[in-house]
């Protein structure tokens, strides 16, 4: 096959990289269990905004790296599904707060 001599294979560290990159998606499902509450909003906007830029900056770069954009698309798409959780978590206690307020 074409992989191990291509430009971003394994020979190179443009195909490891990302690769391990891979663990920090892994690790921010695996959030998706912990209560939203404790979860940290600079962390996830950091995690969604450093998916999102390199996701482009993937696309642009020589050689393309499809394993970088991938990487990349999952993590600004878990980061950003982690911030949804954050800012209905604080909706919602929020709202608790002003339903106590008006008994």
């Amino acid at each position: 096959t074409a992989l191990p001599i291509y430009p971003a294979g394994p020979k190179t560290i443009h195909f490891w990289a990302p690769t391990w990159k891979w663990a920090l998606v892994f690790a921010n499902v695996a959030d998706y269990t912990r209560p939203a509450e404790k979860l940290s909003l600079g962390q996830s906007g950091a995690l969604a905004a450093t998916g999102i830029v390199w996701a482009r900056y993937s696309t642009v770069i020589t050689p393309r790296n499809w394993n970088l954009f991938s990487v990349n698309c999952l993590l600004g798409l878990t980061g950003i599904m982690q911030l949804v959780r954050i800012y209905n978590c604080y909706r919602e206690k929020g709202k608790d707060e002003d339903d106590d307020a008006k008994k």
